[in-house]
């Protein structure tokens, strides 16, 4: 499964970079996350829990940030497993300055699912998707509201 979008931040792209990556702010963002704790620079332990569809279920993650060329550029890549199966994805994010308060990010995800999850259907798994990077998105535009930044 894969994907992509944008999305415009009235936010310069220091300030969309310096929350995206606090890892408080991720937390906050991160649908069902419940404990996002450092286990070493750029690389975090992460429980999810996800309660839609046959998605349901805990996922113990880990999170880790790569190839980051700040304050344009990183990849995150996210493994983890649960009940419901297991999901491997990496996610590129660009962020583009449109003017010296707007920024465009830009983002696209490659996906792999399985165990039961992945007999729910790829129809059904990109609605998934997109709902929690729809929730993901306007949760961040609280983070940055609470920065001085909305999007």
């Amino acid at each position: 499964m894969n994907g992509n979008g944008k999305v415009t931040l009235n936010a310069s792209v220091e300030k969309a970079w310096d929350v995206l990556l606090d890892p408080q702010a991720l937390k906050n963002c991160i649908m069902g996350c419940t404990k996002l704790e450092s286990i070493e620079e750029n690389k975090y332990e992460a429980l999810l829990s996800i309660g839609i569809a046959a998605v349901k279920g805990k996922y113990e993650s880990i999170i880790e940030i790569a190839d980051a060329q700040k304050p344009n550029h990183y990849k995150l890549i996210v493994k983890g497993e649960g009940g419901p199966g297991s999901v491997e994805a990496v996610g590129e994010v660009d962020l583009v300055s449109v003017d010296e308060n707007k920024t465009e990010l830009r983002y696209t995800f490659d996906a792999e699912v399985g165990g039961k999850v992945a007999m729910v259907g790829q129809r059904m798994l990109s609605g998934v998707a997109k709902l929690i990077i729809q929730d993901f998105f306007k949760k961040f535009n609280k983070e940055l509201a609470k920065s001085g930044q909305s999007v």
